[in-house]
């Protein structure tokens, strides 16, 4: 099973690991394309009035150009440990025993804007831009990297992909047809039985999960093998009429 992570928009600065090369990395693929975002993001961070207003930052994230113009020569640390926020401060990878650890190093991989598709212990450095962003003298994102992605998951020829991603994410890697796959909507229940997305809590609820099946390690090999292990762990994941899963969590009280 390959676990597919959205990143997150903040991350942790620093890093104890060598610069980033491309061929540090999982999917070596995606290289020349990494290379060709890498260089158009550092060469926008050498005006930081352009960047700032192109990456949409306020005034008091300006720092993050500094990070970009940085980045080929910035420390690195692995993906998974790399970005904080809500659905990695659920995961908490830092804190899974060794075991469970590799298995996050074995099946998740995190989808960037400019690494693209990279496996949970890949050495990366800091760096800002989303998905939405486009850089001056490439194309936008979903362009830049749908096909390279989607066919870098092909290749890696998994036996079913949980995608945990945001749409935002889905769009700039969509998983080919013939590729198993499920994607994963986190929703909560009323007593009445409505159903609602959720937004904050649907990462929460994202991280947590992939740390559920980090803890226990099953053998999933499809959508099907994947909710009887819910079931056992007492996790309400369920089919849809669109071909999707839904999370069902508690309904949130403010």
């Amino acid at each position: 099973m390959l676990i597919l992570l959205p990143p997150s928009e903040t991350k942790r600065a620093g890093g104890d690991g060598a610069s980033w090369r491309p061929g540090a990395l999982a999917y070596p693929q995606l290289s020349a394309v990494r290379e060709q975002v890498i260089d158009a993001l550092v060469a926008l961070s050498g005006d930081e009035d352009t960047a700032a207003r192109v990456l949409r930052l306020s005034a008091r994230q300006r720092g993050e150009v500094a990070v970009n113009a940085a980045l080929r020569d910035s420390p690195t640390m692995p993906a998974v440990d790399r970005y904080t926020g809500v659905l990695f401060d659920a995961l908490d990878a830092a804190s899974l025993d060794a075991s469970a650890r590799a298995w996050v190093g074995e099946h998740v991989a995190i989808h960037s804007a400019p690494f693209g598709l990279v496996g949970a212990m890949d050495p990366i450095p800091a760096y800002r831009l989303g998905a939405g962003i486009r850089i001056p003298g490439l194309p936008p994102m979903r362009a830049v990297w749908a096909d390279a992605v989607g066919a870098a998951i092909a290749a890696s020829a998994p036996s079913f992909v949980l995608d945990l991603r945001s749409e935002a994410y889905a769009a700039l890697g969509p998983i080919p047809a013939d590729v198993p796959q499920a994607y994963v909507r986190v929703v909560s229940e009323g007593p009445d039985g409505a159903v609602r997305a959720l937004n904050h809590f649907n990462k929460h609820a994202k991280g947590a999960l992939v740390r559920r099946l980090a803890a226990s390690r099953p053998d999933v090999a499809g959508p099907d093998a994947l909710m009887r292990w819910a079931q056992d762990e007492g996790i309400v994941l369920r089919p849809t009429a669109a071909g999707e899963l839904e999370l069902v969590v508690a309904p949130v009280t403010r």
